[in-house]
């Protein structure tokens, strides 16, 4: 299964007292990677609906370890694991570090569904869209 690799940035106010990545900033890095793969690089190989409307439709986090704060980036890998005909679902392994040996300190999934804003509803995925996916299915 192919998976996509976003390095995110900490920043100074992610950490919380402990100097640990805070829970919600947790879900930012997250959130940060998923523009990374679906605005950025969707745009780029010319797929540019999912930055028409795209809506988290639920998240699920599990914490397996801490985040100590540090200057380098998180290496977060996503891959699409079910498509359907309007929604489709986004694993990801959190990494606490920039490698692909240190080891993974959150993994978690998003439901997203795809909306269409002008006429306020639920949208069917194109098939542009649906073969972006494929590709990291």
């Amino acid at each position: 299964m192919a998976r996509f690799v976003s390095h995110v940035p900490l920043r100074w106010t992610d950490q919380d007292s402990y100097r640990h990545l805070n829970h919600a900033r947790a879900v930012t890095v997250l959130e940060e990677a998923r523009i990374d793969l679906f605005f950025d690089a969707a745009t780029a190989s010319g797929v540019d609906g999912f930055a028409t409307g795209l809506l988290v439709a639920d998240l699920h986090v599990v914490y397996r370890r801490q985040v100590a704060y540090r200057p380098e980036p998180l290496r977060v890998e996503m891959w699409v694991d079910q498509v359907r005909a309007a929604s489709f679902r986004i694993s990801y392994a959190l990494h606490d570090g920039p490698g692909e040996d240190d080891p993974v300190a959150i993994e978690a999934t998003t439901g997203m569904a795809l909306f269409d804003l002008e006429a306020q509803r639920p949208r069917r995925i194109s098939p542009d869209e649906r073969l972006f996916l494929e590709k990291w299915s």
